[in-house]
């Protein structure tokens, strides 16, 4: 029911009506609370922080009335202690304007004992006060007195104590006069209490020790702590002096003003709650609503008879038009009333006539349309906005094995293999709601042969000015393409395998170096193990050869590499020794391929290196053998006419070695051939060559050592052949070195006869005694 009110436009009028002024009323409202609560805020600030200043002077000039009188009674007392004490009643009883400004007066002796009061109700006259504050300030400091309120003697009623020295003559202490003042009584605090700010605001007065000494609320806290837990107080009985904002103990905003008396450690409070200074600008707010509501009770029905005047042309309007829908009525439609419905039935008229128009235009396309499809070699159907089948062509009828009849007002998702389905009606939907174009292969079953067909399909919408008609779809039929590609793929897999399972890697590239293909050999060179590769290959290795990088230019200028022996680097910084083939598939033509192979060359390599190291070095001790040891000697000397420090040999021969074989055995010699080839090896730069020329012979090239270095060293080496020890058997075996030197000449006719010279300085060592170095100077030059 509801519902069907609101559509009515007048009904929604009329609520518009009465939200708006609703929403007026409440802003107004709201608006005048916050600035009147401002105002009157400002003016209870003013108006407590005046009261609390009014009773503060007030409360002054009474203590300074009381001071000033006291002390005046006080001065007029000078006499002897005796007649102070004998007349001290009479005294005490003369005071007659004492009696007007205090509730009781009172005369102590030296001792603090009373001898004098007025009124004598009280019956004070001996008791003993040397113990209170004021007795002791008065008598001890010989000044003027103000007590802490107490609680008398007599009565027990609040009071306080204004108390005065007496001297005599000559300015001793003879007694003190003091005045009392009751807090509820009539003569000092009366007005105090009877003082209120509104209906709840009141007074409060307390010392700055903290004692209450008026509360205009509750008389019943005289003496009684001043509030612990309220800030502004604790501030007061520090000296604060202002207005503030607290929350008193019902949890309400209070505003609170606080002076501090100038003739006593007294404050004076004036507390008053916020929401009572705030009445006013409520009781306007509640006026403002009570107007607000008088208000819409008038315009509401006036509002509602208002707009179903002016709306009544509307109905006319919908009446028009679904006789001319109908075809009950052929003129345009016309209305009165506002320009607006005017212009309504003026539109609709307009977009009628237009209507007219576009459907013929349709109708001429639609025609064209299906002449055209009628002989196309592909699939075409059209769907509507729901996916429902509007028109097929016969091309369509084939592939689906179903006449156009069967096939029009039926889903186009009932056709599709159901694992294809979910799918293929997603993309649809896409594509008519994005507008895009659904590109993709799917399954659907012949009808009349039941067999399952492969189709290529491309769906796109079709739209109006303003809306989407529905999809056009063109299908081609693609099984025995589809199966073709089958057989490729298996022939391809075939090949795969066999390529798989060869050690040489396998890469084909496109002419710029992208790979096609590459077998797990090859992937293995790339660096990318079993995973999958791609990207371009002369960007993915670097190949060296001869020292020279081949690059990408270099590889496509080439015909065919049919054998390139070098080096190969991948992005993971792994170096292969390889050999390189490259084949080239359809040269010059735009699907040109390049063919890499791979092969790893690094066992070839080190065999060669393997006996290339044994052509040159010792089996037993790894160092030079005699061949390689002669090479390099011929290279020195054909260097030493360039060096201006001369190059030395020396020869190594042991001492005593025959012996170590014969005792120990030829293990035990070889043993000490390796210990002393080790020691050798240590002994000497990286740039000089040591070398084993026979069984227990050994020859050292220095290049560009000299002589005098060259017999240092020798003399190293030959202490350190001394020192080698081998154990056999419990027994220690060594050897000693006769060394001989000589320096190479240029003048030397070739290897024999500087290696003569050196031999002369071993036989000269052993000669000598063996263990000892003998340098062979170069024969003088012949003229």
């Amino acid at each position: 029911m509801l519902r069907r009110w609101l559509d009515s436009l007048v009904n929604r009028a009329v609520i518009l009506v009465i939200v708006a002024i609703s929403l007026t009323a409440v802003a107004l409202t709201v608006v005048n609370s916050l600035v009147s609560r401002q105002e009157l805020q400002a003016q209870a600030e003013t108006r407590v922080a005046s009261l609390a200043n009014l009773i503060a002077t007030e409360l002054d000039r009474k203590l300074v009335e009381r001071l000033e009188a006291l002390t005046d009674v006080a001065r007029s007392l000078t006499m002897t202690v005796e007649a102070f004490e004998g007349r001290a009643q009479l005294l005490v009883e003369r005071q007659v304007a004492l009696r007007h400004l205090f509730d009781a007066v009172y005369l102590f002796d030296t001792q603090g004992i009373v001898i004098g009061e007025y009124p004598r109700d009280y019956d004070q006259i001996g008791r003993d006060v040397s113990d209170r504050d004021y007795f002791r300030q008065a008598s001890g400091q010989l000044t003027l007195a103000l007590s802490e309120p107490y609680r008398s003697h007599g009565n027990q009623l609040p009071a306080f104590m204004m108390a005065m020295p007496v001297f005599d003559h000559r300015g001793r202490l003879i007694g003190v006069l003091g005045g009392a003042i009751r807090l509820d009584g009539d003569n000092f605090m009366a007005d105090l209490a009877d003082v209120r700010l509104g209906q709840s605001g009141y007074l409060y007065a307390a010392t700055r020790a903290g004692t209450t000494l008026a509360h205009g609320r509750a008389p019943t806290l005289v003496l009684q702590p001043a509030p612990s837990r309220s800030e502004v107080f604790e501030d007061a009985l520090a000296g604060f002096e202002g207005t503030r904002l607290a929350v008193n103990r019902q949890g309400l905003e209070t505003l609170v003003s606080i002076r501090q008396l100038n003739q006593a450690p007294w404050f004076v409070a004036a507390i008053w709650p916020l929401q009572e200074a705030f009445a006013p600008a409520e009781r306007l707010a509640q006026i403002l609503l009570w107007v607000a509501l008088a208000v819409l009770v008038v315009l509401v029905p006036l509002a509602l008879l208002v707009y179903r005047r002016l709306l009544a042309p509307l109905t006319d309007l919908a009446e028009q038009i679904t006789e001319r829908h109908l075809g009950l009525r052929s003129r345009a439609v016309k209305v009165g009333g506002g320009r607006e419905i005017r212009q309504v039935a003026d539109t609709f008229n307009t977009v009628l006539d237009e209507r007219s128009e576009v459907v013929a235009s349709l109708a001429d396309r639609e025609a064209f349309f299906r002449s055209l499809s009628q002989s196309a070699p592909i699939g075409i159907l059209q769907a509507d906005v729901l996916g429902r089948i509007e028109f097929v062509n016969p091309t369509f009828e084939k592939i689906v094995g179903a006449h156009a009849d069967e096939l029009r007002h039926r889903y186009l998702a009932t056709f599709i293999h159901p694992e294809d389905r979910d799918e293929a009606v997603s993309r649809w939907l896409e594509a008519r709601n994005v507008g895009g174009i659904y590109r993709g292969q799917l399954r659907i079953r012949h009808r009349s042969e039941d067999r399952t067909i492969w189709v290529d399909v491309m769906t796109a919408r079709i739209d109006a000015a303003d809306k989407a008609l529905g999809t056009i779809t063109v299908a081609r039929d693609i099984t025995h393409e589809l199966e073709v590609e089958a057989e490729l793929r298996a022939e391809q897999r075939r090949a795969e395998s066999i390529l798989g399972v060869l050690q040489e890697g396998v890469l084909l590239t496109d002419r710029d170096g992208n790979i096609r293909y590459s077998n797990q050999a090859a992937r293995d060179f790339l660096g990318f193990g079993g995973a999958g590769v791609g990207g371009n290959f002369f960007e993915l290795v670097t190949v060296e050869a001869d020292g020279e990088s081949w690059d990408a230019a270099r590889f496509q200028a080439e015909g065919e590499v049919p054998v390139l022996d070098g080096e190969l680097y991948n992005r993971d910084g792994d170096e292969f020794d390889i050999e390189l083939t490259m084949l080239r598939l359809n040269p010059g033509e735009e699907k040109e391929r390049l063919v890499f192979v791979l092969r790893d060359d690094s066992e070839r390599r080190r065999q060669e290196e393997r006996l290339s190291w044994e052509a040159t070095h010792d089996s037993l001790t790894g160092l030079l053998n005699r061949r390689a040891f002669t090479a390099s000697l011929n290279k020195y000397l054909g260097e030493a006419a360039n060096l201006s420090t001369p190059s030395v040999l020396m020869l190594i021969d042991l001492d005593q070695f025959k012996p170590v074989n014969d005792q120990g055995g030829h293990l035990l010699g070889d043993e000490l051939l390796r210990e002393l080839a080790s020691v050798l090896s240590e002994s000497v730069r990286k740039s000089d060559s040591v070398a084993r020329l026979g069984g227990d012979e050994f020859g050292i090239l220095l290049p560009a050592c000299g002589l005098s270095r060259a017999e240092t060293l020798a003399e190293d080496i030959r202490q350190a052949v001394a020192s080698v020890r081998v154990d056999h058997n419990g027994q220690q075996f060594g050897v000693t070195a006769s060394i001989g030197l000589t320096e190479l000449s240029a003048r030397d006719s070739g290897p024999r006869e500087t290696v003569a010279r050196a031999d002369e300085g071993c036989y000269a060592a052993k000669a000598r005694g063996r263990n000892t170095v003998v340098s062979v100077p170069l024969p003088p030059e012949t003229p």
